[in-house]
């Protein structure tokens, strides 16, 4: 499928379909059951041009279940759900339980990772703060077996039209996705930035957008341990717009006659 959007912001990365099909395509790259894995990777390799499939024993990690819509896998998490609480915060070392915990999967964890889980990633300030979070996350279980990152330019609509379009984008073409978004409608907060992690703003945060009556788009790579792991294959000046696809095909529609022919984009893409 050819996008006149990405055509518009001359983008040298492939946007990207999220897809859930019950079945599984060929040659895609898949981490291996239990193996620990961010899907950030496997969507950076998703926008040079392969292709990526999760299930719901292939999801890297738990945030990341929870961001492709594999359910709470958050209940999963070493030493249960408030173990993940204080992890997120403050940190296990000054909590009995967490504290026990820590010592048991000392043997079995990385350095780096026994060290976060004791001194806490500190992205919220407390435990109470993490639950919150949690309650009010759209966790949902999708409705197939896999869910699957395809270039967009890969797609075939006759097959399978993909749930949300994912943009990564440097911030004059984030400007003008957030432009377009707004274009052709009579409301103009048609964009939102969550708080979460890099692959919920891509998943379950859009898969809501996209059972709405009123799509929004959804900003993201805002998550910083997401920009740690994608650093190298993306470089820093990335972040996502992703798009359900009704809104997506709303979006392709106006890209003629819009800004995007005048003086002000025009100018602007010559740095691009």
């Amino acid at each position: 499928m050819e996008s006149k959007i990405a055509k518009a912001l001359k983008m040298e990365l492939n946007p990207v379909a999220i897809i859930w099909s019950d079945k599984r395509p060929e040659n895609a790259l898949q981490f291996r059951e239990g193996k620990w894995g961010c899907v950030m990777w496997l969507f950076a390799n998703a926008v040079k041009g392969k292709v990526a499939v999760f299930d719901k024993n292939t999801y890297g990690c738990w945030g990341g279940a929870v961001g492709l819509g594999f359910g709470n896998k958050y209940l999963d998490f070493l030493g249960g759900i408030d173990c993940f609480y204080y992890f997120l915060s403050s940190g296990n070392k000054e909590w009995e339980i967490g504290k026990n915990v820590a010592e048991q999967i000392k043997p079995h964890v990385t350095k780096e990772f026994y060290e976060e889980f004791l001194e806490g990633e500190r992205y919220l300030k407390t435990p109470e703060n993490v639950k919150k979070f949690v309650e009010q996350l759209p966790i949902m279980e999708v409705p197939a077996r896999y869910v699957i990152f395809k270039p967009l330019k890969d797609v075939n609509l006759q097959e399978k039209e993909p749930v949300v379009v994912v943009f990564p984008v440097n911030p004059p073409q984030l400007s003008a996705l957030v432009v377009l978004a707004s274009y052709g409608r009579e409301s103009f907060e048609n964009v939102i930035v969550p708080w979460g992690a890099g692959c919920q703003t891509m998943g379950i945060y859009a898969y809501r957008e996209a059972k709405s009556d009123f799509q929004r788009a959804v900003i993201g790579l805002t998550d910083l341990s997401a920009r740690k792991h994608v650093k190298k294959q993306l470089g820093d000046n990335l972040l996502t717009f992703t798009v359900p696809f009704k809104m997506f095909l709303e979006m392709e529609e106006n890209v003629e006659g819009s800004f995007f022919e005048r003086n002000v984009w025009q100018y602007l893409i010559k740095e691009i």
